[in-house]
Formats: C-alpha cells, sequence, structure tokens
C-alpha cells in the first residue's frame, strides 16, 4: 500500500486548487474522484465558458451561519491571483457583467489549466474510483477503502462538494464523513435555482415562458433579507433568470418575495403625471413601460381595466396601481430542486472549522473545503472563487501540516 502526505477526495475546482498548492510545497498528494469525466461543473458553468471569478468578490457576497469564517481565505487568494495564474497559462478573459469574469475560450481552457498545476506538483491521479470508506489510521492519518485496494495517507482533505446538479455525478458524500467523524451539518438545501408556484396560481402567468426584463427582487427583513437588480424570466412553471437565482437562495419556504416590475421608475408618480399628459389606454401606457405581453397578464391578474384611459382613473386608483407595480408580492411552493440549482446551501458547519486552515477541530489532519461547507456566494463567480481560495488554504495548511509530522517522526 503506497502511502501518501494528503490524500484529497473530489477533483473538481477546490479539490484540483488544493492538490496542485499541495504537490507544488513538496508534499506526495493523491487526488481522488469517482466520476468518469473530470470536472463537469467547471465545464458546464457559464454557458460553458465558465464564469470562473468575480472582481469584487468579498465577505459580503456569501451566506453562512457563521458568517465571517469566509473572510480569511477570500483575502489571501483573491480573484487577481487567480487572473495571474490564468496569465501564467496565457488564457484570456473578459468582463461581462457585474464584475463577473469569463473565459474567452471554453471551460477546457480553466480545467486545462488545474491539471497543469497538478501536474506540476506531480499529484498522483486515482479516477474514476470510488471510495466506499473513510477510516482513521491507528496513531495518525487515514485509510481510504477503495475498489482497488487502500489508500493511506497522512491528511485527508474531503472537497467533493455537495448536492447540486445530481446527473453529472453530485452525492452526499462530504456530508456523509463529517457526520462519521462527529461534525455538525447546517441543513441544506438548493441556492441559485429557479423558484416554482403552484399550477393554479401560475395558469395566467405560464404563456409568458420566455419572456425576460429586469427588475428588482426582495426577500426576507433585516440581516436575512436581500434584493437584487437583475434580470427575470419567466418559466413554465415559476421564475428563473439571475434575479431570481440571487434571490433563492435568501428565500425561505412559505415566505413571499416582491418584485419591482419598474425598479428604473417612480410608478406611482409616473402614472400621476400620464393622466395629464398621454390620451392613452392603460395597456397602451403600461407596454412602454413592461413587455406587452406581460403588461397585459399583470392587468387582467389585478382586476384592473386594460381599456381604461389613464386620465379616466381617480389619483387613488392610480396610486393602488403603481404600488402594486413597485411591490408584487408572490409566494412560491418551492424551487425546481437539486436538479436545477447551481450550488447547495448549508453543509458542514463552519464553526467546528479553522477559517485559516479548513482543517477540523475535531479531526487533526481532516480538511472540508469548496461547496462542502456552509460558505454559499453569490451568483456571479462567487462560488469559483471560494473554491480556489478555500483550496488554496487547505493546500498550504495541509502541507505544513503534514511536514510537521514528518519532522516529529
Amino acid at each position: 500500500m503506497k502511502v501518501f502526505d494528503i490524500a484529497v477526495i473530489g477533483a473538481g475546482a477546490a479539490g484540483m486548487m488544493c492538490a496542485a498548492v499541495a504537490g507544488q510545497s513538496g508534499r506526495r498528494v493523491v487526488l481522488v474522484d469517482h466520476a468518469s469525466r473530470l470536472a463537469e461543473k467547471i465545464r458546464i458553468s457559464g454557458g460553458g465558458r465558465c464564469n470562473f471569478t468575480n472582481l469584487h468578490a468579498g465577505p459580503a457576497n456569501y451566506l453562512s451561519a457563521n458568517p465571517h469564517f469566509c473572510r480569511s481565505a477570500l483575502a489571501r487568494y483573491t480573484p487577481r491571483d487567480f487572473l495571474a495564474l490564468l496569465k501564467r497559462y496565457r488564457v484570456s478573459w473578459h468582463e461581462k457583467h457585474k464584475g463577473q469574469l469569463f473565459c474567452d475560450q471554453s471551460s477546457d481552457a480553466v480545467i486545462d489549466v488545474l491539471k497543469n498545476e497538478c501536474e506540476a506538483g506531480q499529484v498522483s491521479w486515482r479516477r474514476p474510483l470510488e471510495v466506499s470508506q473513510v477510516r482513521r489510521r491507528e496513531g495518525a492519518g487515514f485509510i481510504l477503502d477503495t475498489p482497488s485496494g487502500p489508500i493511506e495517507a497522512r491528511a485527508l482533505v474531503i472537497a467533493t462538494g455537495g448536492l447540486s446538479i445530481p446527473k453529472i455525478g453530485a452525492t452526499d458524500f462530504a456530508f456523509r464523513v463529517a457526520r462519521q467523524f462527529g461534525h455538525k451539518l447546517v441543513d441544506t438545501r438548493p441556492a441559485l435555482v429557479p423558484l416554482t408556484f403552484a399550477a393554479s396560481d401560475w395558469a395566467p402567468f405560464a404563456a409568458l415562458a420566455g419572456v425576460s426584463m429586469e427588475v428588482q427582487m426582495a426577500t426576507g427583513k433585516g440581516r436575512n433579507g436581500a434584493e437584487f437588480i437583475e434580470d427575470l424570466l419567466f418559466t413554465h412553471r415559476g421564475l428563473s433568470g439571475p434575479g431570481v437565482l440571487q434571490i433563492s437562495s435568501y428565500w425561505q419556504p412559505g415566505e413571499p418575495v416582491q418584485v419591482n416590475l419598474l425598479p428604473e421608475r417612480d410608478a406611482v408618480q409616473a402614472l400621476l403625471e400620464a393622466k395629464t399628459s398621454v390620451r392613452r389606454n392603460l395597456a397602451n401606457l403600461l407596454a412602454e413601460w413592461l413587455p406587452g405581453r406581460v403588461a397585459d397578464t399583470w392587468l387582467a391578474t389585478h382586476g384592473v381595466p386594460a381599456q381604461a384611459r389613464v386620465a379616466d382613473l381617480p389619483d387613488k386608483t392610480l396610486r393602488h396601481i403603481g404600488a402594486a407595480l413597485s411591490c408584487w408580492s408572490l409566494t412560491p411552493n418551492g424551487t425546481e430542486g437539486y436538479r436545477k440549482a447551481e450550488v447547495t446551501r448549508g453543509g458542514v458547519d463552519t464553526r467546528e472549522l479553522s477559517s485559516t486552515t479548513m482543517m477540523s477541530a475535531r479531526v487533526p489532519g481532516l480538511y472540508f473545503i469548496g461547496e462542502a461547507v456552509d460558505v454559499t456566494g453569490w451568483l456571479g463567480g462567487y462560488n469559483f472563487q471560494w473554491a480556489w481560495a478555500s483550496g488554496v488554504a487547505a493546500g498550504e495548511a495541509a502541507a505544513e501540516y503534514t511536514r510537521s509530522l514528518s519532522s516529529t517522526n
């Protein structure tokens, strides 16, 4: 049985970054993954061009029961650091929207960078290979049971992600290992996911499927609330698009979401001004501000006579319509679930991990990184930046930890 300094389970974004850093620190590293295709989540991200980071990534862009946990790793490995890595490999990129950075080439360019970094660290690959069980080695270290025989390592990094998109291999492996070693879990649920509505409630809007528009969306209150100005997309079953995905990470079952259909306009004031300046019906006026089909459907579902002339409506009615346009309240009945969720909210409780090393406070030499832990980023490259930052933190720490073990033996 070959003995490694560090075993990393999960060859995704966080796992490959961690393995590369540890390997280039002079440690003997093995990277194990059960999937037949490497880093499929990187491959499909950003429409195949990989939204690999966000220029504005900082602690405020992440959700966690322990909100300050991500601060240290993010400060020590920034978007600029990852850009410097891409520059070394001559991977070009562009900013698309609000600091979101994408490859000019396909997502394979990022995968190739990580593979080459692992090769530079002489990382040993074991894939596709299932790990059936993780055991503590007497004294210090771990044994991984696999169909190809056991793998022994002094340190173990769990980088197998969360539950999102099971069709490309997502499992609960990280959570099972965490529970095995006595770690608490923060309840998991789909995040960055489309919202759904009861069929009877959504029937009038199903015909709008495919219509997109910029809105302001909000949900929750105070520290548990959020609002975003982003695009909304109508679907046959509910709402999707960037604004909805962002809000979904904050939305709690049973709570409403508020949609401001006219985020760039004071709807009440605009309607009152239109009363004295235009001679047209309400539907035609709103069609100047909203997609026509949305205006017609919204008026019908709110019992507002679309053909009523704006000039004939009382100020009180116009104020009521304007307020409703600015705060359209909808209560989802659920989400599209893990099959459509880009990430998993919740996971390994970070209050039992070191924020500087990602190591377990319960089990020396055991690390959890990436999506497996209770750190969930906004839409737009933030989750990849967490993968890079947490991977680097654990890679450096595991290298130092195993080096210290060697020096004492």
